[in-house]
């Protein structure tokens, strides 16, 4: 509900996908459980994270990018649990040229 929600918000004319309770992050070892100490503060800014995850949990997804082939092989990514450290787009569009 709240990918649609945003999906029409920001009026994006793509396709947005979501993984709920954040399963398909967890397989690729990208989840991270929020300490019970910072959980009271999320609640104060109103961000129910277990209500975006659609579970109880309260785990959060590393940002990550990843260029799959057609074979289903992955031959790009990019991962850091630091979420402000991020690929630039030109870093990825000239990976998806070596394609």
């Amino acid at each position: 509900d709240h990918s649609i929600a945003f999906k029409k918000e920001r009026q994006f004319p793509f396709e947005l996908l979501s993984d709920p309770g954040n399963r398909t992050a967890h397989e690729y070892g990208l989840t991270w459980t929020l300490p019970e100490a910072v959980r009271a503060l999320y609640l104060s800014w109103e961000i129910d994270l277990p209500a975006y995850n659609g579970d109880d949990s309260w785990m959060l997804p590393m940002p990550a990018r990843y260029l799959i082939d057609q074979d289903r092989v992955v031959r790009w990514a990019h991962a850091d649990p630091d979420y402000t450290v991020r690929p630039e787009p030109e870093e990825t569009i000239e990976a998806l040229k070596r394609l």
